[in-house]
């Protein structure tokens, strides 16, 4: 497992992820870079498929659960590991983009993430800064 001491917190059974960026969307895209972090080392991540995620939500914090769990879906249904993401927004609609490639044999595996929860779920501005936290099932 790859985990920078920044980009997480405790928790018992689990793992609480954190994102931070100076735009929302940013933000969102931190959060998705630790999330798949937990499942296998970034660097060795090459951008060979790409998937699409879309959805609608009004709320930042349910945006963040949508985000993280369409990616995880995308991924197990395409037997891909993920490393790059892309998100924007316009209004309520939200779309995204991730890049990856289909895992090989003897390929470092982490700890398989399951689904981003709505415990500890929270998403907030301070200072032109935003910051994501949520417990992900693991």
């Amino acid at each position: 497992m790859h985990l920078s001491a920044d980009r997480y917190f405790e928790h018992d059974a689990d793992i609480g992820i954190i994102g931070r960026g100076g735009t929302l969307e940013r933000c969102l895209e931190s959060a998705a870079e630790a999330t798949f972090a937990i499942m296998a080392d970034p660097a060795a991540i090459e951008p060979r498929q790409q998937v699409k995620v879309e959805f609608e939500e009004s709320d930042p914090d349910f945006a963040l659960v949508a985000w993280l769990n369409g990616l995880l879906g995308a991924a197990r249904e395409r037997g891909l590991a993920l490393g790059r993401f892309r998100l924007q927004r316009r209004g309520d609609h939200w779309s995204g983009l991730a890049w990856g490639m289909p895992w090989k044999a003897g390929q470092d595996r982490g700890t398989e993430v399951k689904g981003a929860t709505l415990t500890m779920l929270s998403v907030r501005e301070r200072e032109g800064v935003w910051e994501a936290r949520c417990i992900v099932d693991v």
